[in-house]
C-alpha cells in the first residue's frame, strides 16, 4: 500500500547515523536512564547489539549516566516527595538499584524535614478540626511520608502554633 501510516507499536528501523541523532535529539530534551533509552531506540533498530554499542558510547561520552538523572531527580522531587517516593521513581525509570541506593543514602535522615517544610508550604498552620486534620495527613502519605513521620509533622505544628 502507498501512503500508509503506521500504525502504534509499528516503526521501521533507521540506519545507525539515524538512530544516533535520534538518540541525541531524545537525551537534549532530558536526562534519561540506559533502561529508558533502550526501550525508546528498540523499536528502531533491529540488532541488539548495535544498540548496546551506541549506549556504551554515549555512556562513555558522558551523554547518558544514570548517575546525572539519579542526582538530578533526588534534587528536583526532594521538595515535594519522600525517599520511598523518590526511590520508586527512579526504579520506574530503569535506574540499577545500586545507583538508586547511593543517590538516596542521605534522604531518610532529613524525610521529617522534607515533610514538615512541604506541610508548611501547602497549609501553614494546624488544622481547626478532624476534616482538615486528615486532609493534612492525606496529604503528606500521598507524598510518600511514612504514617509515623506524617503524624509527627502534624504534633510538631501543633506545638509550634502560638495560638494553641
Amino acid at each position: 500500500m502507498v501512503g500508509r501510516r503506521k500504525g502504534p507499536g509499528e516503526s521501521e528501523a533507521l540506519d545507525p547515523a539515524a538512530l544516533r541523532q535520534k538518540a541525541i535529539r531524545l537525551l537534549a530534551g532530558r536526562e534519561r536512564s540506559r533502561a529508558e533509552m533502550s526501550a525508546l531506540l528498540g523499536p528502531y533498530c533491529d540488532d541488539s547489539a548495535a544498540l548496546a554499542a551506541l549506549l556504551d558510547d554515549l555512556q562513555s561520552r558522558g551523554w547518558l549516566s544514570d548517575a546525572r538523572l539519579a542526582a538530578q531527580l533526588v534534587r528536583l522531587r526532594r521538595p515535594r516527595a519522600s525517599a520511598v517516593r523518590i526511590r520508586q521513581e527512579l526504579a520506574r525509570r530503569g535506574v540499577d538499584a545500586n545507583q538508586i541506593t547511593e543517590s538516596t543514602a542521605a534522604l531518610e535522615a532529613t524525610d521529617f524535614d522534607a515533610a514538615l517544610a512541604l506541610w508548611r508550604r501547602r497549609f501553614g498552620e494546624p488544622a481547626a478540626d478532624r476534616t482538615q486534620r486528615s486532609r493534612q495527613l492525606r496529604f503528606l502519605l500521598n507524598r510518600g511520608f511514612g504514617h509515623s513521620i506524617a503524624l509527627k509533622v502534624l504534633r510538631s505544628a501543633e506545638e509550634d502554633d502560638p495560638g494553641s
